[in-house]
């Protein structure tokens, strides 16, 4: 139920709008649709005066409500596709220039968090910021030992905004999902639990520490990807303390150019990272709009700002993976199969009827470049489709959908003409092999064999308390003396051996020159043979 102070809250955003020569927005909702005629009576309508560009009120507004509100208009900054460009450029602000708060301020939540002086900690440090957000603002500074850092403050009082805003956001979502048709298949409530789960995590600079400190071991070395390294003795939940980079922002499309970046290889790069991030480290950055990304000379990524953070469990990273496979061989009746299969619509769906309307949504967008498709309008029409399925909203992946369309907004920005679909599908061909095929199962039982090979030594005492259970009970008792009986055991145990002993050779391979597919040739001997023997075990004994 809406209290005194969520209508104080919501009077205060609407007082806000209109301070800000907003108005039309607010007498153009729902609520005050029936007062518009309140607009002829206000001193402006009557006594015009120039006012500050469109673009600029919008972007002021959301900084006078606070981070919720930034974080949506940086969500919007990177969509130019379906924004008009002075309001795109005014909201590309919110990235990484929300107005600061004073440097003594900082400084002095520097000195109680970590327990010393900043002259102790630091041979300089610049009271200015290089950079300020919703959440944090950011301070360069110079170690000790020459090493150049940057170091992020956490704003004061933060929590304490987020979680009034959050808390007018419960209460419109139980209304929504009381009274809206569509609310208990979208599940705003659980949406908002994801959301406030994400502003939490961002407001913890150790857990942010821990994320980069993981990105950066999953591309160390890698030439796509760079992540700085984090300084551990001197960072704390509300301060840390990070290697300095040196780049270019992404979205300075002149500079680049200009350095000789090959922007086509950059947008291409930007996907590969994507993906891979998502389907082969199930860990990935959620928070890439261009004030979070830098690019070096030689057309490296170098991220910044990990407090938003994303990962998927073996099932969804597995039915999404499954999916896009699907989409990209434009096998609609496997994308229909998988959703029912996950869940994610009723099982009593139809198939060949979900199967045609997904059809009807996805065939018009293939082999077009990524200038002729806005995943943010193939995505609205999909769930507009999904609505008619009751397909329910699902929380956890409501990040992944959200950084799959800051990537789409990067790409458009850096090369207009990006194929993403010729550019995306070789890799899922890659993990299909790797994950479902021949080659992955071998693998996934070589992952397998330390837990196996724990569990040996228990298997004789397991298989004598069955039968045992078995005599005593008198539902039946096994005949070893049964010729048949003796074969399909001998064949289920040399047929086990040998997928164990395959997994075994993959994991140890050392001569790449002898493999197929990526795995060595006596492991392929070795696994259809244990396939043979595996089948002969579970014959029919007539």
């Amino acid at each position: 139920m809406i209290g005194p102070g969520h209508i104080l809250r919501l009077i205060y955003i609407n007082w806000v709008l209109i301070r800000r020569r907003l108005d039309e927005i607010v007498l153009a909702t729902h609520l005050f649709r029936p007062i518009r005629f309140v607009k002829y009576i206000l001193p402006w309508y009557w006594f015009p005066r120039r006012l500050p560009p469109r673009g600029k009120r919008i972007r002021q507004s959301l900084e006078d409500l606070g981070p919720l509100f930034v974080k949506f208009g940086q969500l919007l900054s990177t969509r130019r596709d379906l924004l008009p460009e002075d309001i795109a450029d005014e909201l590309a602000m919110l990235q990484d220039n929300v107005k600061p708060f004073p440097g003594r301020q900082a400084i002095a939540m520097i000195e109680q968090s970590l327990g010393h002086s900043v002259e102790d900690l630091f041979a300089e440090f610049d009271e200015k910021p290089l950079a300020s957000a919703s959440i944090a603002q950011v301070h360069a500074a110079t170690l000790r030992d020459g090493r150049k850092v940057v170091v992020k403050v956490v704003r004061p009082d933060i929590v304490k905004v987020i979680r009034r805003d959050l808390t007018l956001l419960y209460t419109l979502a139980d209304l929504a999902q009381r009274y809206w048709p569509d609310g208990r298949r979208l599940r705003p409530k659980e949406v908002v639990a994801e959301y406030e789960k994400t502003l939490m995590d961002e407001l913890d600079l150790l857990r942010e520490a821990a994320n980069a400190s993981q990105l950066r071991r999953n591309f160390l070395h890698s030439p796509l990807l760079y992540v700085p390294a984090v300084e551990w003795e001197m960072t704390s939940q509300k301060v840390m303390v990070m290697e300095r980079i040196h780049g270019t922002p992404v979205s300075d499309i002149s500079s680049l150019v200009k350095q000789g970046v090959n922007m086509q290889q950059l947008a291409e790069r930007g996907v590969e990272i994507f993906f891979t991030q998502v389907f082969r480290h199930r860990f990935f950055h959620a928070d890439m709009h261009p004030g979070n990304i830098f690019v070096s000379p030689q057309g490296q990524y170098l991220a910044v700002d990990f407090g938003i953070m994303g990962s998927l469990g073996d099932d969804d990273q597995n039915y999404l993976a499954q999916n896009f496979l699907a989409f990209f061989n434009r096998d609609y009746r496997k994308v229909a199969l998988l959703h029912i299969e996950s869940g994610w619509i009723p099982r009593t769906t139809r198939v060949d009827e979900f199967e045609a309307a997904i059809r009807t949504v996805c065939e018009p967008i293939f082999q077009r470049p990524l200038s002729d498709i806005s995943f943010g309008h193939l995505l609205l029409r999909l769930f507009q489709t999904a609505r008619r399925f009751n397909m329910e909203v699902q929380p956890q992946l409501v990040l992944l959908q959200k950084t799959l369309l800051n990537i789409e907004g990067l790409g458009r920005q850096l090369y207009p003409d990006l194929d993403l679909w010729k550019t995306a599908k070789p890799f899922f061909e890659k993990w299909a092999r790797e994950r479902i095929g021949p080659t992955g199962i071998i693998k996934q039982i070589g992952e397998q064999l330390p837990i196996w090979f724990s569990l040996l030594p228990k298997i004789p005492d397991a298989i004598r308390n069955v039968l045992d259970q078995q005599q005593q009970s008198g539902h039946g008792q096994v005949d070893f003396d049964d010729s048949r009986s003796q074969g399909r055991v001998i064949a289920a145990v040399v047929g086990g051996a040998a997928l164990i002993s395959a997994a075994v050779i993959y994991g140890l391979d050392s001569h790449p020159s002898y493999n197929i597919l990526g795995a060595p040739v006596l492991s392929w001997v070795l696994a259809a043979g244990a396939g043979m023997f595996i089948l002969l075990s579970l014959m029919d004994s007539k």
